[in-house]
């Protein structure tokens, strides 16, 4: 009895104290709420600024002060809102500079006192149709919330733009890319690549919902645009917040979220020195698989794939999976190919030599132990990797992706070194071609500044023509055919993990004789005046290349290198990429960092004043 009315009496205080405490908050909150004066408020179309459907207000506070700002559309709450001073000007036509992650707000305690200011959010508006935006400014006289503070709102009701029609709301969510050009060329249906990450609510289907559309930087029309969606990898292990060993709490957010990520591959039109917005809808789960059809096409079983578009036609080596023949379908009867030396193949590397034991290239594998195939309307992948042949110390990895509509593909190789070996010869980058198909080479000289290009038939066999490793591009052409082959190299990197890379006289070269044959000697000794001395290559070392290879005519060009003068401009210049992303409600307010031997953060004692 006595302990019935002990309880009675506690549950009767907390009530009475709950009523006090929201008393007191109501009183004080509806005392110091104050008209919050929105001198303009709008909604507006995504634009590479604020590449989003949003809405804009621009405010003007009474005084400066500390603020935080919350937004409500149609009564929802968005999760993050975006501020920037009015001082602050970008430029609505390129990307934004300045942006804060949502973590930013609960780590840094916005210290930024604001006057006049703009207030921006994400906004999935419907031409015509109102929206109640509901505005809440708090002014502080510091970072952190007191009693003190005073409360500015307002709510306004905002029309739609009309005329213009928006993405099938069946789709539920869209992210953002900026593609940049800054060579100062137009694209047309550029290939273009992004990684993108979903939570697994939202990604039941990627395969099938994903709609790429681009957005006319005048009109804000929308066109959907041809893409592919691969590659998809899931982490669905979700972060454990149970007490630990001892019963404590280990923490109240999750340090990650279950995460899907996938490739999402489009062509994209990008006129000359500007910037254009293409948005990625997904998660309708009613969505149909929307087949794309381009000429690009692979037939055959891997590794031997044939690859074609409307450029040109590609085989890959039956055994090896290597570049075996290329035709330009514009002149199908001057194919390229070797066929002579050992695998025959034309693209031969990477490769080793460590005597007794044979030199072995990539292109002797029979076939690699791996194998995967991409095969899809944007991209089509080869890739393949092994250990090298009879030097089972090393690894190494050749992949090539094609596109449609393009006379070039692109080839990566990478060799790791597992276990230091004593090589006389170590290369990559080797293009073998049957000599009577080439009568010249061509190459920019970085030393002289200017093209070099040279008589191949009438040079004597196993004579080297050098030049510098870094060598931006190098054709091998036919002048009475007009035919040419190139290669742009596109990256270049040798590094080591448990050793530096320990490289002797690396450069770029060619040799001629029943062949001709460009390469890049990283330490190539066997071409050396003292043939048989060996070089250590470390454990840990791995050397890695990326080249553009194009095939086109030198016949209708004022000369034979012209056309691939303008393809490296191109190809070293790729569209820049940016991605913008809805801030989702299911993130924390607080960001939360392991810290190794329980370290500071630098963020303690902190008082921003900006």
């Amino acid at each position: 009895m006595k302990n019935s009315a002990i309880i009675r009496f506690r549950a009767l205080l907390l009530l009475v104290l709950l009523a006090m405490i929201f008393a007191s908050g109501f009183s004080q909150k509806s005392k110091e709420t104050k008209e919050l004066n929105i001198r303009k408020i709008e909604l507006g179309y995504p634009c590479p600024a604020i590449p989003f459907y949003h809405f804009k207000a621009d405010i003007e506070l009474p005084q400066e002060s500390i603020i935080e700002v919350e937004a409500y559309v149609d009564g929802k709450v968005l999760r993050a809102t975006d501020l920037k001073r009015n001082s602050d000007h970008e430029n609505m036509n390129r990307p934004p500079i300045s942006e804060r992650p949502p973590s930013g707000y609960s780590l840094s305690q916005d210290g930024t006192h604001y006057k006049n200011l703009n207030v921006t959010g994400w906004v999935r508006w419907e031409p015509g149709k109102d929206y109640s935006i509901k505005l809440n400014v708090r002014m502080k006289k510091s970072v952190k919330a007191s009693g003190e503070d005073i409360w500015l709102t307002a709510t306004k009701t905002v029309k739609a733009p009309q005329g213009v029609e928006t993405f099938n709301k069946d789709w539920k969510n869209y992210k953002s890319v900026i593609l940049s050009e800054t060579a100062g060329i137009n694209r047309t249906n550029e290939p273009v690549e992004v990684l993108l990450a979903f939570y697994p609510d939202e990604a039941q289907q990627l395969s099938r919902d994903i709609r790429v559309v681009a957005v006319d930087p005048k009109t804000f029309a929308l066109t959907e645009v041809v893409s592919q969606v691969y590659d998809q990898q899931e982490f669905l292990k979700e972060d454990d917040l149970g007490p630990d060993k001892d019963g404590k709490q280990t923490r109240d957010i999750p340090l990650w979220l279950p995460t899907v990520t996938t490739r999402v591959a489009f062509l994209a039109d990008v006129p000359a020195r500007s910037s254009k917005v293409f948005l990625v809808f997904y998660n309708n789960p009613d969505a149909m698989v929307k087949l794309y059809t381009t000429d690009l096409k692979v037939m055959g079983a891997a590794p031997g794939l044939q690859i074609d578009n409307n450029k040109m036609s590609v085989i890959l080596h039956p055994n090896s999976g290597h570049l075996d023949e290329i035709k330009l379908k514009s002149k199908p009867e001057a194919p390229l190919y070797h066929r002579l030396e050992t695998n025959g193949a034309m693209h031969w590397n990477p490769d080793i030599y460590v005597p007794p034991r044979p030199w072995t290239h990539t292109a002797d594998w029979k076939p690699p132990r791996n194998i995967n195939t991409v095969s899809g309307s944007v991209i089509a992948r080869s890739d393949v990797w092994d250990e090298m042949r009879e030097v089972p110390e090393v690894d190494a990895s050749v992949r090539y992706e094609f596109y449609p509509g393009q006379p070039y593909f692109v080839s990566t190789t990478t060799m790791r070194i597992n276990e230091t070996v004593q090589a006389l010869a170590l290369r990559n980058s080797e293009m073998v071609i049957k000599r009577e198909l080439i009568t010249h080479a061509a190459w920019y000289d970085i030393i002289s500044d200017s093209v070099i290009v040279y008589d191949v038939q009438h040079m004597p066999d196993l004579a080297d023509l050098k030049m510098e490793a870094d060598v931006p591009w190098i054709i091998f052409f036919n002048k009475e055919k007009g035919i040419g082959f190139a290669g742009i190299q596109l990256d270049y990197s040798n590094t080591g993990l448990e050793s530096p890379v320990r490289l002797l006289n690396p450069f770029f070269y060619i040799t001629a004789g029943p062949w001709i044959y460009w390469a890049r000697g990283l330490s190539h000794t066997f071409l050396s005046s003292n043939m048989q001395q060996v070089v250590p290559v470390l454990k840990g070392n791995v050397f890695s290349e990326k080249w553009a290879y194009l095939v086109y005519e030198t016949d209708k060009t004022p000369t034979p290198y012209a056309p691939v003068v303008e393809w490296h401009k191109k190809l070293t210049n790729p569209l820049r990429i940016q991605l913008v992303e809805e801030v989702d409600p299911r993130v924390s307010k607080t960001l939360k960092e392991v810290f190794m031997d329980n370290g500071k953060s630098g963020w303690e004692g902190r008082d921003t004043h900006k």
